[in-house]
């Protein structure tokens, strides 16, 4: 037997009593006081002990003290006061232990005992004293207030014979502890008097006694109730905790979330955050409610996986009827507190017998319910419940509750309008991008658009523009900023790259007057008080299918990566612009030779710096994503995303254009040199006729024969030598051009009736799908596409 077990004592009568209310264990001390041998009542019902037909076992309650009368072995009869405990579940032992003391034996006066005098009667506080074998000597009137036992029955027990709680088994700890070192202790418990319904928090002073010869004897344990600090102390620490882990981020069910992990334990056993459905009206003010009120529950943490609320899964929509604490907290815009013993719940729990059920398997006594207001705006509501926790909701908790529920009701409020913004601003956003990219035969494009994951959506965008004679114009752009603002003023630079590129300006002159552009909306959204924040990025690049050239010019935008044919992803040099609303900087353009099936790689600085790191890593980390990207440009795209992004996704924007070069064959391209005489334009016709033939496009001779007379005879007539006409074809398209090195362009003009000129151009308008001139710096190029399918 074990020096510490409560059995290995002469003194005290104890006994254990099984779950089924036979005797499981009997002390020598239960021998002593009652005749029997262990061996004659081991096995037996504790029932046949007493003297009467009325008695507690088995043993009603988790805590149970009161008198007894026993049978004494020889026939006769013991009064007895009965102290009972219950084993914790998972305890050793077979049931519950009892410290039984005849009363007879006891007294309502200390004990002779100078130690035990000089500590008890001296303390003004609650005191006790325990012997060297920590068996207790004496108690004060306060002490014994507070176990909520006689004086006179609790000397001889041990500490685990007064309580038999954790707290009880730390404070014989700490006890041998102060016997064996002789230095005073102190430490904090929780106490629950039986008088009342709440724990106390003490403060306990475990000072050591000596005798005259320093030698330890004992030690007096004196009690301080600190309950309102501690409380006070505790309510603090959870409004701070509640103000650094609510918010955290700007989403509405992960701040919902936050609320409930923050209050349980702390302030209730469980607690679920619903919230009103979008078709009660996101502005309803309390006095608009009415029940039954619909709530979707976002949220919800127990002590437990085994919840009281396991009935409703976080999605689920709840219907709350009237007389319920949600319903009622909501119509009223306070707080309820319901009392199950009371019965405030009644009419809504005879009317649900789910929800009655559910209370009576947890044992819910007490619930708490506050609306969530923030703004005036009422958003849903917070329920708390305690099953486990024995003290009900005080005044003080709702105050607490109501606190720290406003916290969260802000943040919720404004992940909700972030969130509604962010879905406005996304919208706008993608509705502003191209939905598909134009078929050409010049290349072959794929697209990803990212917006970031946490600063929200921002102004990147890309394009892909069709441009005469075969050509086309790929752009990348990034505004500064994010938020409507942002996406809006993408909208607008987007509209005037199209209305540039569709005159066929140059890149670096482009990007000239893309520059005035923004300097006009940064004045424009500054106001009086000032120019504003407007800034941008771009890159602009035009591939020629037929010259198998490509010209590029940036302002302030990262370089596009090239990977040709087999060969390493590698930055194309260019000359390093300003970013865009600077003004009065020039822009350069760089012309470089690609080989067909080379891939160009445009994207926007949120691609490269996503992990919070410097761009040198994600360049490099793009290089090798791009590395050897010969398959479909979708695949290489989603690649590129995963292999570079962080996995917690972009921290910008990221916009990233895909495109793979098709060079135009040179027997698709027809080109003549045009002396300048009228006479000689019957032999172009000529040969235009006999191209066209050998082409087999013969349904649109008629039409081109017309087109080519009127553009060669008008630049003999009004352009300047050397003049050059050029055919270009590919199945869908006819376009010609002659070109020459006058600056003068054509306007198409209405002739009047008796008018000799001015009906050339209109007749081409009229007859080819458009038309346009193209200015260079030779001079100028007038040109005209005809639609093959048309001509069939």
């Amino acid at each position: 037997m074990r020096p510490d077990d409560p059995f290995d004592d002469a003194v005290t009568a104890r006994a254990v009593i099984a779950a089924d209310g036979t005797l499981a264990r009997w002390s020598e001390g239960a021998r002593l006081l009652l005749g029997h041998r262990a061996e004659e009542v081991v096995g037996r019902p504790a029932a046949e002990l007493l003297a009467d037909s009325t008695g507690p076992f088995p043993l009603p309650a988790d805590r149970w003290s009161g008198t007894l009368v026993l049978r004494h072995r020889d026939g006769g009869t013991v009064s007895v006061w009965v102290l009972a405990h219950h084993r914790q579940p998972g305890g050793d032992g077979p049931g519950e232990w009892l410290a039984v003391t005849p009363l007879e034996a006891t007294d309502h006066d200390l004990p002779d005992d100078p130690l035990v005098r000089k500590a008890v009667f001296q303390s003004p506080c609650a005191t006790m004293v325990f012997d060297q074998g920590l068996r207790l000597r004496g108690v004060n009137d306060a002490m014994a207030r507070l176990l909520g036992l006689p004086a006179d029955h609790l000397r001889g027990l041990r500490p685990t014979d007064i309580g038999g709680r954790p707290q009880h088994s730390e404070l014989e700890r700490q006890l041998r502890h102060v016997l064996r070192t002789g230095r005073p202790h102190d430490m904090q418990t929780h106490m629950k008097a039986r008088a009342e319904n709440h724990a106390h928090a003490w403060l306990a002073r475990l000072a050591p006694l000596t005798d005259r010869s320093g030698r330890v004897r004992g030690v007096c344990v004196t009690a301080h109730d600190f309950t309102e600090q501690f409380r006070a102390r505790e309510r603090l620490q959870l409004v701070n905790e509640a103000s650094s882990r609510i918010g955290t981020t700007l989403d509405v069910t992960r701040t919902a979330q936050e609320l409930a992990d923050v209050c349980v334990p702390a302030l209730a056993d469980f607690v679920c955050v619903e919230l009103l459905e979008p078709e009660a009206g996101e502005d309803e003010t309390p006095g608009r409610l009415s029940p039954p009120v619909s709530l979707r529950r976002v949220a919800q943490r127990a002590l437990t996986d085994d919840t009281p609320e396991a009935v409703t899964q976080v999605g689920e929509v709840v219907e709350y009827p009237a007389d319920s604490p949600q319903a009622d907290s909501l119509v009223a815009g306070h707080s309820i507190v319901a009392s199950v013993p009371a019965g405030d719940l009644d009419s809504w729990l005879s009317a649900d017998e789910t929800q009655a059920r559910r209370i009576e398997r947890f044992g819910v006594h007490s619930m708490l319910s506050v609306p969530l207001q923030a703004r005036g705006t009422t958003l849903g509501v917070a329920a708390f419940t305690r099953f486990s926790q024995p003290e009900a909701f005080t005044h003080d908790d709702v105050l607490l509750a109501e606190e720290v529920t406003a916290r969260a009701a802000v943040c919720i409020d404004n992940a909700r309008r972030y969130s509604r913004e962010r879905e406005t601003t996304l919208t706008l956003q993608r509705s502003l991008l191209p939905r598909t990219l134009p078929r050409t035969a010049a290349l072959e494009a794929a697209t990803r658009y990212l917006p970031a994951a946490r600063s929200g959506v921002g102004g990147d965008w890309f394009d892909v523009i069709p441009l005469s004679g075969m050509r086309v114009a790929m752009v990348v752009g990034d505004v500064v900023g994010h938020g409507i603002q942002a996406s809006a003023t993408m909208g607008r630079l987007r509209t005037a790259v199209r209305t540039l590129a569709d005159i066929d300006l140059a890149p670096d002159e482009l990007l000239t007057h893309l520059d005035d552009l923004v300097l006009h909306l940064s004045e424009e959204a500054g106001g009086d008080s000032g120019p504003g924040e407007v800034g941008a990025t771009c890159l602009y690049a035009v591939y020629d299918p037929v010259s198998r050239r490509c010209t590029l010019s940036r302002a302030g935008h990262p370089p596009p990566v090239v990977i040709p044919p087999g060969g390493p992803a590698l930055h194309l040099e260019l000359p390093s612009g300003p970013p865009l609303g600077l003004g009065g900087l020039p822009f350069e353009s760089a012309e470089f030779e690609l080989s067909d099936d080379s891939v160009l790689a445009f994207y926007t600085d949120g691609l490269v710096t996503s992990r919070g790191q410097d761009a040198d890593r994600g360049e490099a980390l793009l290089l090798e994503a791009l590395s050897g990207a010969s398959g479909p440009l979708d695949e290489t795209c989603d690649r590129v995303l995963n292999s570079v992004l962080a996995p917690g996704g972009a921290t910008d924007d990221v916009a990233l254009l895909m495109a793979r070069l098709r060079g135009l064959p040179s027997s698709q391209v027809a080109t003549w040199d045009i002396p300048a005489d009228p006479a000689l334009v019957a032999p172009i016709r000529k040969q235009v006729l006999d191209q066209l033939a050998a082409w087999e496009l013969v349904g649109a001779s008629f039409t081109a024969e017309l087109v080519v007379s009127e553009l060669v005879t008008n630049a003999i007539r009004y352009g300047a030598p050397p003049i050059r006409l050029r055919l270009i074809h590919d199945a869908a398209t006819l376009i010609c051009e002659v070109s020459d090195t006058s600056h003068t362009a054509p306007h198409l003009r209405r002739a009047k009736t008796w008018d000799e000129g001015g009906r050339g151009l209109l007749l081409v308008a009229q007859l080819t799908q458009r038309w346009g001139t193209r200015h260079t710096t030779e001079g100028k190029t007038i040109w005209a596409e005809l639609a093959l399918a048309d001509m069939e």
